[in-house]
């Protein structure tokens, strides 16, 4: 196959696959929830800025889950997961991250579309946003453990410090400052 046609190729791919999902809410897991997620089909969609990645922490034997928006950095992290509410997993997204955005004072939408019946699950696509959700997670650890753990945690402080520090994204951007402008 030429380098032609398989520019021509991967363009026809990324226009049938970019029309099949438009319109979802694509959430990227880390191999780690996806174990605790229920089965489904994964999504075959090529990355967006408008994807939300997944991960799934351990803190004081108690499971969390950290989403970050891959464009903004807008991060959202929730202590004391149970299995249950993973069940429901397009729900409890879509909600948890409402609720984020509201008590930020953003719209609902201003991250894109967070419809719970079209959200697809995929695995991850961007390295860069995964180191930097490693970054939150390890200050995230870092911080329940100076509170004295998941019961002296104080979640909306830490998604409060979590979304005004600094993130290294073409040039320092604060989440909260790239959500406003949106």
């Amino acid at each position: 196959m030429s380098n032609g046609s398989r520019l021509i190729w991967r363009s026809w791919r990324f226009e049938r696959l970019t029309r099949r999902y438009r319109g979802a809410v694509i959430v990227r897991c880390t191999t780690r929830l996806l174990k605790l997620l229920p089965p489904s089909e994964l999504a075959d969609a090529e990355p967006t800025p408008d994807d939300w990645y997944a991960n799934l922490i351990w803190i004081d034997r108690r499971k969390c889950l950290l989403m970050v928006h891959a464009d903004t950095l807008f991060p959202v992290f929730v202590a004391d997961v149970r299995k249950p509410q993973l069940s429901k997993f397009a729900d409890y997204l879509a909600g948890t991250v409402a609720t984020a955005l509201a008590d930020e004072g953003l719209a609902a939408d201003c991250l894109g579309p967070l419809d719970p019946a079209k959200v697809r699950v995929a695995r991850t696509a961007s390295r860069s946003v995964l180191g930097v959700m490693n970054d939150m997670a390890s200050m995230s650890q870092r911080i329940a453990e100076q509170a004295g753990g998941i019961s002296g945690l104080d979640v909306e402080d830490l998604n409060a410090f979590l979304r005004r520090t600094p993130y290294k994204r073409d040039g320092y951007v604060r989440p909260i400052d790239a959500a406003r402008q949106r």
